[in-house]
């Protein structure tokens, strides 16, 4: 855990550019060059960036990557909150932001889009914040808060394209996932709908909600943009799986899971069935809403009461809000629990997406099923690669079809603990898929949480997966306890990939290790997490 801090620390770098100069230097800054330039970057010459950023992996030439810098906060939080709160502060300034909204991707092409993350990890800031008994940064919130509606309504009107509260985005930062490269193009014409970037807002939604309530305690007006991100997020979460039989939704009722949906230029649509992380996150838009919460608000509780009494059809297939769980609290989740077994049968199955080191970004099927899409005699193809990419999608450089990635697994990790605070000790599933073995969802978190970390603790021959075959950094004593933070994991045997040193959001195992070495299932369950984390943070501050 030490390590993976310090590499954090270590990934700060002074980062400069000035995009009004480097187009006008150029010639195509579009003020002073109209035309169809094409030129990278082109649209965003309000930037200029001069600032120290937490990168990637600093050992390359600087660059950041929204997405990225949002899971580092996470572990960030841990050593240096106060440059945790400036990162996530700083994508959402004047000379950041775009003035349309949208978040800058990374330095290749701001214009790309990654997944909207910036909002949860703001929550959990703030929820860091109340850990340490600070008192909160309400006008801090506040302007993260109208910077991030910002953003918010930048995907709604950018990215549903036929306002039926389904989203596209592109590739959302998994590079090769699918069987096309989704920022592209597609072969076929037409476009995706996507499960992923549906996931994503559905969460954005959630998160929303959450700083709504949390601001809404200090200026009651919050409460009514409360109210707008519940129903945001319940006509979200019903668009996945409409009311009826339909083959044009992202919800296969045959198979138990989401895929994302090709719409032809036709007007037809055919299901992309391939098997992977896209599919998973829709189980990742969970959040619960405790009790003294709703106690505070009866204002917003009327006002949903309300929108819901208007609008019983969104709740068909969706998980009800209104019906209390575990210690009267809330649960806001695209899946109920009939899909939520499915989907998690599926999640903790060894030969699909369970490794022993975590969950894989592909399921295992595929090695032996590989997902084939024809157009026009040319064949497109996703299988099984645990390790690198095949493919030179994104530059070849990155693999979304096999392996382990620290982000999506932390966000799976989030989930079940919300779906546990909610059902508590009421909800068993078998882990792993056909062992007979039954576990709560708290007991699920933390076998995963167990798989992860065990990529880096020493195996009972004492040798670490990071390092796969690698002799000199298993065996040598000079390098068998340096730790590298690697960009991914082997699907199967955990062994590093990809960049070396990118501690950025692998640095997350960092919080991983805390949260679950401390966490008590007893205390979570009846106290919710806030508690937990204030006590322990306590009894630190004594023993310190």
């Amino acid at each position: 855990m030490r390590q993976a801090l310090a590499g954090m620390l270590w990934t700060k770098q002074y980062y400069y550019f000035d995009l009004d100069r480097w187009l006008s230097e150029h010639k195509a800054h579009p003020l002073l060059n109209p035309g169809p330039a094409e030129v990278r970057n082109r649209g965003w010459y309000h930037m200029v960036n001069d600032d120290i950023i937490s990168m990637p992996d600093k050992w390359e030439y600087p660059w950041y990557a929204a997405w990225d810098l949002a899971f580092h906060t996470v572990a960030l939080n841990m050593v240096d909150h106060d440059f945790a709160k400036h990162q996530l502060d700083l994508m959402l300034t004047e000379v950041y932001l775009h003035p349309s909204g949208q978040i800058p991707a990374y330095e290749w092409n701001f214009g790309d889009v990654n997944p909207p993350v910036h909002a949860w990890a703001t929550m959990f800031m703030t929820s860091v914040e109340r850990q340490l008994q600070y008192e909160p940064d309400i006008e801090y919130l506040k302007q993260a808060f109208q910077k991030l509606l910002l953003n918010f309504t930048w995907w709604v009107n950018r990215k549903d394209t036929t306002g039926n509260n389904i989203f596209e985005g592109g590739f959302l930062g998994l590079d090769n996932i699918g069987v096309f490269d989704r920022s592209s193009r597609l072969p076929t014409g037409g476009y995706l709908e996507q499960a992923d970037g549906t996931a994503w807002m559905a969460l954005f939604s959630q998160n929303m909600l959450e700083l709504a309530l949390e601001l809404a305690l200090y200026d009651p007006a919050y409460e009514a943009m409360a109210t707008k991100f519940l129903e945001h997020f319940l006509w979200i979460a019903a668009a996945m799986d409409r009311v009826g039989e339909h083959e044009d939704e992202l919800w296969d009722e045959e198979d138990g899971f989401f895929y994302d949906l090709l719409r032809l230029p036709d007007g037809t649509a055919t299901r992309i069935e391939v098997r992977s992380m896209v599919g998973l996150l829709p189980l990742c838009a969970a959040s619960t809403i405790p009790r003294d919460v709703v106690a505070k608000f009866p204002g917003f509780i009327e006002r949903a009461k309300a929108f819901l009494s208007r609008n019983q059809r969104l709740l068909k297939n969706i998980h009800p809000p209104e019906v209390p769980g575990y210690k009267d609290r809330h649960l806001l989740s695209v899946l109920n629990e009939e899909k939520l077994r499915r989907v998690l049968a599926r999640m903790l199955d060894e030969e699909r997406f369970l490794s022993p080191y975590g969950i894989r970004s592909l399921s295992r099927w595929h090695k032996d099923h590989p997902y084939i899409f024809t157009v026009h005699g040319e064949e497109f193809r996703v299988e099984y690669l645990p390790a690198e990419s095949d493919t030179g999608m994104f530059g070849g450089n990155s693999n979304w079809r096999g392996p382990i990635w620290l982000p999506v697994n932390l966000l799976i990790l989030r989930a079940l603990i919300q779906y546990y605070l909610y059902y508590g000790e009421s909800f068993a599933i078998e882990c792993p898929t056909g062992s007979g073995k039954m576990m709560n969802l708290f007991e699920v978190a933390r076998e995963i949480a167990r798989r992860l970390t065990n990529i880096f603790f020493r195996d009972d021959q004492g040798r670490r997966p990071v390092y796969g075959g690698t002799e000199k950094f298993q065996s040598d004593p000079h390098w068998r306890d340096l730790i590298l933070f690697y960009e991914y994991f082997h699907g199967d045997n955990g062994a590093g990939l990809g960049a070396s040193h990118q501690t950025g959001w692998t640095g997350c195992i960092a919080k991983v290790i805390q949260l679950f070495g401390w966490l008590d299932q007893e205390m979570c369950l009846e106290e919710g997490l806030r508690p937990v984390a204030t006590v322990y943070l306590r009894d630190v501050d004594q023993s310190s």
